[in-house]
């Protein structure tokens, strides 16, 4: 019997079974494929990455530095607007290595780590969990046991569906290939030309450039993303794709279940990326949640919400200016572009002393 089972181990779950190991919990993490793989995410993060990892970690991690991004109406020879800080605004890191740093602190902190493990089956039973699982080369199945059970998952969380609990808003369909030609330049572009998204080209200094976009569901992202590259004359390689979960389930709990990051769709409405929040969330989880007592999954439910709902709010209306109508977008470009004093991942920075102070 363990205290919690955490299903999933990118980095929303490796930070709980981390901080819930470093509590003095018994926590078993179960990876259904090996940690890191397949690559389905974007390595562009905002610089409070470094919070969550050992200090020498960064050596191996980080590919380059941004200070700002160029958006575009069109295509690359179109008009750029350029969004920027002196300082650093946001770091492109290695994301597979990411995943298994996150899992290796994990283990340090004492979480029983398995990798290979495919959760097929979820009972929630009075007083605890049980998991069904198959393993990796192995014949038949094994079941674990624990008085919680953290679905990290991701975006089509077996957790999620398997006890019923509500689905994102929307789910976006987002792809991502790599151009292994060097670029350290130091900005992104963003272009506006994907139906209520955007597209992207992320410099990676000696690991090559990043290209991607993602759209609703029913969009040719495909086509879209072969237009974006050919638009940039380049051949690309190593091509992802993935679910975007977009907006938060009413409930992310029940009586001994809860849920964490992509799974509870705990991501930024305006960029999709949700590791810095996957990770607070985790956090919060950590703080709040007492196996022994099913009544604090409520605390928890409370506590990522006040962190993060404005954010998200904010973040919704930041994406609905991807859909004005392009005259406007000119104009909202040319007005707010320039040094700014905003956080990648706080909409709510917009209002800030710093940022206004740049603005006007």
């Amino acid at each position: 019997m363990y205290d919690f089972a955490v299903v999933g181990v990118g980095p929303a779950g490796a930070r709980f079974a981390r901080r819930a190991a470093e509590s003095g919990y018994d926590v078993l993490a179960l990876e259904k494929g090996e940690v890191g793989t397949p690559l389905a995410c974007s390595g562009h993060v905002s610089t409070d990455i470094w919070d969550y990892v050992p200090d020498d970690a960064r050596d191996h991690l980080f590919q380059n530095r941004i200070y700002g991004a160029d958006f575009h109406v069109g295509g690359p020879n179109s008009k750029a607007y350029p969004f920027y800080k002196q300082s650093e605004v946001s770091n492109v890191i290695d994301r597979v290595e990411l995943d298994r740093t996150l899992a290796d602190c994990a283990r340090e902190a004492g979480a029983d780590v398995r990798e290979g493990h495919t959760v097929t089956g979820i009972e929630e039973l009075d007083d605890r969990v049980r998991l069904t699982a198959s393993v990796a080369g192995e014949a038949g199945t094994v079941q674990f046991e624990a008085k919680m059970v953290a679905g990290c998952d991701g975006p089509t969380s077996r957790v999620r569906r398997s006890l019923d609990l509500p689905e994102p808003t929307e789910t976006l369909h987002g792809v991502l290939a790599f151009d292994p030609d060097p670029d350290d330049g130091d900005f992104v572009d963003v272009h506006l030309t994907v139906p209520r998204f955007f597209a992207w080209r992320i410099p990676r200094g000696d690991a090559g450039v990043e290209y991607g976009l993602a759209a609703p569901p029913g969009a040719e992202v495909t086509e879209m993303f072969d237009a974006l590259t050919n638009t940039y004359d380049v051949e690309t390689e190593h091509f992802c794709s993935g679910a975007i979960p977009i907006g938060p389930p009413e409930q992310t709990t029940t009586d001994r279940a809860f849920l964490i990051g992509d799974a509870a769709a705990q991501t930024k409405p305006f960029t999709g990326g949700g590791i810095l929040y996957g990770m607070t969330s985790a956090d919060h989880a950590a703080d709040a949640i007492d196996p022994d007592d099913p009544a604090t999954l409520a605390d928890y439910e409370e506590a990522w919400r006040d962190t993060l709902s404005t954010e998200i709010r904010l973040g919704h209306l930041v994406r609905k200016c991807y859909s004005f109508p392009e005259w406007l977008q000119h104009v909202g470009l040319r007005t707010l572009s320039g040094e700014i004093g905003v956080h990648m991942d706080k909409p709510s920075s917009f209002f800030s002393r710093e940022h206004l102070k740049k603005l006007f």
